[in-house]
């Protein structure tokens, strides 16, 4: 047998080029389908179809399908949170394969924006390290002292809930639930001592309550 280059596709049609994304879609069962999903299926390479439309979303476009998740200008806090989500999720680091099933973007995304998936958790981890945060006990001693002048924020910034819910397990502290043992529960920030009552946003007057507990707490502390 000869040896042969592989065909050349310059002068595919258009419509030739579409109908195949097309096909793929429908073979994989799918709205929309990423570069990485073309290029195992598809009869051609992505490559081709971006050179000729100019980008991979008027491919889709053309095709009549939906915007896929490998996206560009995507902010890195935006998929810093999106890490935190599927990670809170799963209740420990998300693999390769759980990322690119639960996460809103693919994990080509990361690949592309960090050099691979690896690289985008090593990113995830230092941006949760790269700033201190607070925990200084006497803010909770002056809080429960009645103190009214608040020395932090109310809102919880993404580094602060992760720590507080990695160190909790990423379970409920009052029923011990989790996301990874009950489908669809969500978890939440909540002040130990009240904000209202002076608590500050500290580690130690954080905990980890999951959706139903901390309206449970709630109803309890209007009715105090």
């Amino acid at each position: 047998m000869d040896f042969k280059l592989d065909d050349f596709h310059r002068n595919v049609p258009d419509e030739e080029l579409i109908f195949d994304l097309k096909r793929v879609s429908i073979l994989i069962n799918k709205d929309t389908v990423t570069i990485d999903e073309y290029n195992l299926n598809g009869k051609y390479h992505a490559t081709t179809l971006t050179r000729r439309f100019g980008s991979w979303f008027v491919c889709l476009k053309k095709a009549d399908l939906k915007m896929s998740r490998s996206q560009i200008g995507i902010p890195d806090e935006t998929l810093f949170e999106e890490i935190e989500r599927v990670w809170i999720i799963l209740g420990k680091q998300p693999t390769y394969v759980q990322m690119n099933n639960l996460s809103v973007y693919s994990v080509s995304t990361y690949a592309n924006r960090f050099g691979g998936w690896r690289k985008a958790l090593e990113a995830f981890v230092d941006y949760i390290n790269s700033e201190n945060v607070s925990n200084e006990s006497y803010i909770i001693d002056n809080a429960i002292n009645n103190s009214t002048k608040h020395k932090t924020k109310r809102d919880i910034n993404l580094r602060t809930r992760f720590l507080v819910m990695k160190r909790d397990n990423f379970k409920c502290c009052m029923c011990g639930r989790s996301p990874a043992t009950t489908v669809g529960l969500e978890l939440h920030m909540d002040h130990i001592v009240p904000w209202s009552k002076g608590g500050e946003t500290v580690i130690d007057n954080l905990q980890t309550l999951c959706s139903d507990c901390n309206l449970g707490k709630s109803n309890l502390s209007e009715t105090e």
